[in-house]
């Protein structure tokens, strides 16, 4: 597909063909999220245990594969220490975090917060992504769990918890994303409530900020590159709408300014008007990762175990 999609200055020409893996030796599930290391390999988490992780050459080629203990491989961050890069992998399967080198060695890993009373048992804990501060704090969105976030130090202390499900400011419906935001004064977070169709934005301690409302984007996790927020929209207009996903652009004041496979973004009276997909681009898009040309990758989540697609920005 040669298709540009898009608006204003974003707009994108696909290639999903991005990658000619042999599926029966690189074989994927779902594909769920895609990292950027500085070297410029980008490493892709899937749920099939024949090769949790693809690394990836940023013409398509698989460099690597690795892993085999992550059946519930879902969330994906890589956090550059003291000039190392490690990768935060959650598992919705076996309830933990876990932090690896770039070549799945382990080196931590993180159970089910114990310390908090609402969790009985590790199966009610479902993580579904992690932030890494620069002063080396954790924290961890229980997306499909009870919708805590939850704050360790870099050593793995239990630190403090907030959110949960709910319909106040302070809570979630589907916790799926978080990220560090160093767009401001002082760095926040900027946290996914996908059923809700909106990001909501924290201090570092977990103060209510302010929600970003995106109607009609059943959204995944932010990612920030510059200036913008990127992200998949995994489904439109309602949470059982089959294939209707796209891809969102929101700009320096969180205002959408394209979005991909998606209807054009119009605002009334500084209100964002509902979205829906407008051209079938993607099926359930899952994560985005930007490269320093600012092209966009893009997994996706049960799409008939399709490899990335690439997103060519066109200038």
């Amino acid at each position: 597909m040669n298709e540009i999609i898009g608006h204003d200055n974003y707009r994108y020409r696909v290639n999903n063909n991005w990658t000619q893996a042999d599926a029966a030796k690189y074989p994927v599930n779902n594909c769920h999220e895609i990292v950027i290391a500085k070297n410029g390999w980008l490493y892709m988490i899937t749920d099939e245990v024949k090769n949790n992780v693809l690394v990836y050459s940023k013409d398509g080629q698989i460099v690597s594969a690795w892993g085999n203990e992550f059946p519930g491989g879902h969330g994906l961050t890589i956090h550059d220490e003291n000039g190392t890069e490690y990768l935060y992998i959650t598992d919705t399967v076996r309830h933990e975090v876990i932090k690896t080198d770039l070549k799945g060695q382990i080196i931590s890993v993180y159970g089910y917060p114990k310390q908090i009373p609402n969790y009985t048992a590790a199966e009610e804990y479902k993580p579904t992504e992690t932030a890494v501060a620069a002063n080396g704090d954790l924290y961890i969105t229980d997306g499909y769990g009870h919708q805590f976030v939850i704050q360790y130090d870099h050593a793995g202390n239990y630190i403090r918890h907030w959110g949960g499900k709910g319909t106040s400011d302070e809570q979630f419906d589907c916790a799926h994303g978080i990220a560090i935001d160093q767009r401001y004064s002082e760095p926040t977070l900027l946290i996914t409530s996908r059923n809700h169709n909106a990001l909501k934005r924290f201090t570092m301690n977990g103060q209510y900020l302010e929600t970003i409302s995106l109607p009609g984007s059943f959204v995944c996790r932010p990612v920030l590159y510059n200036k913008n927020v990127y992200a998949a929209v995994f489904r439109s207009e309602h949470n059982q709408n089959f294939g209707s996903g796209y891809i969102t652009v929101l700009d320096e004041h969180n205002c959408v300014v394209s979005t991909p496979g998606g209807t054009e973004p119009i605002y009334v009276d500084g209100i964002l008007q509902p979205q829906k997909q407008a051209q079938q681009a993607f099926i359930h898009p899952h994560d985005v990762c930007i490269d320093a040309d600012e092209n966009i990758y893009v997994t996706q989540w049960n799409s008939g175990k399709i490899y990335p697609s690439f997103l060519e920005r066109v200038i």
